[in-house]
């Protein structure tokens, strides 16, 4: 699956190619037969080469693959076969998508997140019914407002654009899986993932765009996968 989501975040980033079109080697462009794309174990077999054009493969192919898998496998550990699972996949796929896709190219694609925030919908409707995934879905309009605000405060701030559109699309996305509280702290958990890294290219490299998106994911799969709810929080600040 990990090829797939490579594949789906560079073709709809760089907007040039047929989504559906055969792989192809990036640098040859030579059409890859079946036994070429076969995750992680074509890479060792090609000993990290294309095939024809000898150009090297990069390593960020067999380990997204490899942390793909991975991912799925804890995720199938933790919630077995349940509407859990089927979120919990989601959200590693978007977060693989988008990491790739925000880091290589600054672009959260549309598509993408139409295509998530319909499957998530689907399911909170199959899992919850209609009037609470009708309540998910005004959240997710609530925390999309949240973080246009946000943005309209950097934008006055900085004097430059703070966050791309896509980082607050997706919070539209995270208001269908989780409740307000947990979408405002995803919010502030993602700011401070993001922090370490801004504060070095800060140092080092001034000019450095750092995409927000993988952040926010991060914070997103954070926060469903350890189960942590806003009872949970409320207690805490109570105490």
């Amino acid at each position: 699956m990990g090829e797939i989501f490579g594949i789906v975040a560079n073709r709809l980033s760089l907007d040039n190619e047929n989504l559906f079109a055969k792989s192809h080697c990036d640098t040859c462009f030579h059409k890859l037969r079946f036994f070429e794309i076969i995750p992680i174990f074509s890479y060792i077999f090609l000993k990290g080469k294309c095939r024809y054009c000898k150009k090297k493969i990069g390593l960020k192919y067999p380990i997204t693959e490899l942390l793909t898998g991975i991912l799925f496998m804890f995720t199938y550990y933790l919630y077995g076969f349940s509407y859990e699972l089927l979120i919990g996949l989601g959200i590693i796929s978007l977060l693989v998508i988008i990491c790739i896709s925000d880091i290589s190219y600054l672009i959260i694609p549309d598509e993408v997140l139409i295509f998530f925030s319909g499957y998530f919908i689907i399911l909170q409707y199959l899992r919850l019914g209609l009037n609470q995934t009708i309540e998910h879905i005004l959240i997710g309009i609530l925390l999309f407002i949240v973080m246009y605000t946000i943005m309209l405060i950097g934008d006055s701030v900085f004097k430059k654009e703070s966050l791309g559109g896509g980082d607050i699309k997706l919070m539209f996305l995270f208001g269908i899986v989780l409740d307000p509280l947990l979408g405002i702290i995803t919010i502030f958990l993602g700011s401070i993932l993001a922090l370490p890294i801004s504060l070095f290219f800060m140092k080092t490299n001034r000019n450095k765009v750092i995409p927000f998106g993988p952040f926010l994911l991060l914070a997103f799969t954070l926060i469903y996968f350890t189960g942590i709810n806003s009872h949970i929080i409320l207690n805490w600040l109570t105490v």
